[in-house]
């Protein structure tokens, strides 16, 4: 039986688990998976507790929040791809010693279509000591009307991921103030599930994770345009030599992580940041949250890359 596959959107931040169905890493490991794009990101959670996906792919953020409203949810973390946070603030013009306080001054536009990319920036906002409602936002725009208004000069720097950073650098119409991956781990994108499901069908979801462990070595040992050109097919609007520039970007920063183990320190850090922005009140513990069970198995069993 077929396992059904939650995406979030598209994204080319999720690269490796575009990667992962190119190369039928899943057929490789004996499970057939088919992708289905859930009509919003809400949907990858609540589509695993109604039962109309059986894993989904996105953010622990999802799995925190769901577990700080129904903490009998029991939907858990097991395979990590994107390790570090995959957001930028990309400024009309250039600030390359760029501070925090240095928002104080100018008018920002945030990332309005999901919560986790300001709940983690306003958490690095405080922890520079600083108060995020000091700073002049805009809240309720698309990333594509954010990147709109900065090339007609209506505001003065954006939160976007890829590719709207290279397409500004490309036109000379932004300017990279802040990689936030350079604050470190941070948990952003895992495979979850449900712990029935990861219970009722766990030589699937085993399969799936050493799947995904030999897409991560596959996406680590090669170049940009290699991958670009494998996952092409996901991004028929994006110039080849633009989703390249975007690829080798995020493998400087090290978002993708090199396995699918999901680390307490990054689980924590976005935890921290979904705390102190009040998208969730008490949180939960990493052991509820995360399974480690399969990806530690799938380290040992060394699977060859794709």
């Amino acid at each position: 039986m077929a396992i059904t596959l939650f995406e979030t959107f598209r994204a080319v931040f999720y690269t490796p688990y575009y990667a992962a169905h190119v190369l039928e890493a899943y057929k490789a490991e004996g499970v057939d998976v088919r992708l289905e794009t859930a009509s919003d990101p809400a949907e990858t959670a609540s589509g695993l507790l109604s039962g109309a996906a059986d894993v989904s792919w996105g953010g622990p953020m999802r799995i925190l929040l769901t577990h700080d409203r129904q903490p009998e949810c029991g939907l858990v973390g097991f395979a990590e791809v994107v390790t570090r946070d995959p957001f930028f603030i990309v400024g009309a013009k250039p600030r390359p010693d760029f501070q925090f306080s240095d928002l104080a001054d100018i008018r920002l536009g945030t990332v309005a279509e999901v919560p986790t990319p300001w709940m983690c920036l306003q958490d690095d906002i405080r922890r520079a000591r600083l108060d995020p409602a000091s700073i002049e936002r805009v809240d309720d725009r698309s990333m594509a009307e954010n990147a709109a208004a900065l090339r007609d000069g209506e505001i003065d720097a954006i939160q976007v991921f890829q590719p709207y950073v290279e397409l500004l650098i490309g036109e000379d119409a932004g300017h990279i103030w802040y990689e936030a991956a350079s604050r470190g781990p941070t948990s952003y994108t895992t495979l979850y599930t449900t712990a029935d499901t990861l219970a009722a069908k766990r030589d699937e979801m085993a399969a799936m994770t050493r799947a995904i462990y030999r897409t991560q070595k596959w996406v680590h040992g090669n170049d940009a345009r290699t991958i670009a050109n494998a996952i092409a097919p996901f991004f028929p609007d994006l110039r080849a030599n633009t989703l390249a520039a975007c690829i080798a970007r995020y493998k400087v920063l090290g978002i993708w992580g090199e396995n699918p183990i999901l680390p307490q320190g990054g689980f924590e850090r976005l935890k921290g940041g979904c705390l102190s922005g009040g998208l969730i009140e008490r949180g939960a513990d990493y052991e509820d949250c995360v399974d480690t069970s399969l990806a530690s198995a799938a380290i040992t069993a060394d699977p060859p890359s794709m």
